[in-house]
């Protein structure tokens, strides 16, 4: 049944991706956020706030619709933590519903095996799990010792892929804890991707001497299909502190949207451009795709750099300019003691 449920969700993305290489005028992926609230609060991070409610379920329901006409192959659940979401399930079950390729991204903590038993009847076909350390400390409660029961339910029991997910120059007290991460992944059958943190604009923070050579050690380690490979000359340079020349196509093959419905490049470029959803459309994926970014060089956003390598033999970006757009109205996220880090 596993095998099968596999198969199916392999030929699906093929299918997907190659409609994006044929048609660059629909988005690979789309982050969307059901939920600001998150149970925890990791120091890195400046992507959640404490009070938020979630989104009404109709609200969430018909901006995966306005996304499914964009032509939108991928739709990542992230947050905050959705998993606080009453109705996640429901979202995810939409998503497929709508053709779409299902994600989610998760600190796990609300997972359990009737969690996983439903988010299986949704369709989910991908969980991203984060852990950061062995044992949690000041900086992030994200612990495999704490995460542990809810991984082994997930090798267990998931009929989608899972991948776990390690911030690196994050100032955890251990930087080495991420290869055992990475080495308890392995063993239960998950793929392993790596995240080199940034600072509240999402822009390079250079990785010390002691988290280069964890970085390195993870490198090796990673098989010939682990994300960890996938945009390794990328991130190479990231963890050297040096800039990378790339075209980003943020606002055209990825879109975030917020839990306004506000459209932005990713995460850390929240209200840039600032679009309600139901405004999007074809035209402005076609304005955004040739319009180069000037935080490019030293983004750290991993899943903008992924989406963008699909477009890499197309032609570079011209300098466009963009009409001023002023934001939607959307609330602000908590202080947090810290800057922010990788979301996807």
């Amino acid at each position: 049944m596993r095998l099968r449920t596999r198969l199916h969700q392999t030929a699906r993305i093929v299918a997907k991706l190659f409609l994006g290489l044929i048609d660059r005028d629909r988005p690979l992926l789309v982050h969307i956020i059901p939920m600001r609230r998150c149970n925890l609060s990791c120091s890195y991070c400046n992507e959640y706030d404490a009070v938020s409610s979630p989104v009404p379920i109709e609200v969430m329901l018909r901006r995966i619709d306005l996304l499914a006409d964009l032509g939108t192959g991928t739709i990542t659940v992230s947050g905050g933590e959705p998993l606080m979401h009453p109705e996640l399930e429901a979202i995810v079950a939409h998503i497929r519903k709508r053709g779409m390729i299902a994600t989610l991204i998760t600190n796990g903590y609300y997972l359990s095996r009737e969690r996983i038993e439903r988010l299986n009847r949704a369709g989910l076909d991908h969980l991203q799990i984060s852990v950061d350390n062995v044992e949690p400390d000041e900086v992030s409660k994200k612990s495999l010792r704490l995460l542990e029961p809810k991984l082994q339910w997930l090798a267990a029991h998931a009929r989608f892929t899972v991948a776990i997910n390690s911030v690196i120059g994050s100032s955890i007290r251990n930087p080495e804890d991420a290869l055992v991460v990475a080495r308890r992944a392995q063993e239960l059958g998950f793929a392993n991707s790596l995240g080199i943190v940034h600072d509240g604009a999402g822009q390079l923070r250079p990785l010390g001497e002691r988290e280069m050579d964890v970085y390195r050690q993870l490198r090796k380690m990673a098989s010939r299909w682990s994300p960890v490979r996938f945009n390794a000359s990328f991130q190479d340079k990231l963890a050297r502190g040096l800039p990378n020349d790339w075209s980003c196509r943020a606002g055209s093959r990825y879109l975030y949207v917020d839990e306004a419905g506000t459209v932005s490049y990713c995460s850390q470029q929240r209200g840039t451009p600032g679009i309600p959803l139901e405004a999007y459309t074809r035209d402005r994926l076609r304005l955004e795709f040739n319009t180069r970014k000037p935080c490019a060089p030293y983004c750290t956003v991993n899943c903008v750099q992924q989406v963008a390598f699909l477009d890499r033999w197309r032609s570079r970006q011209r300098e466009v300019a963009l009409p001023v757009v002023p934001p939607a109205a959307t609330p602000a996220p908590a202080a947090t003691p810290g800057d922010g880090a990788l979301a996807g």
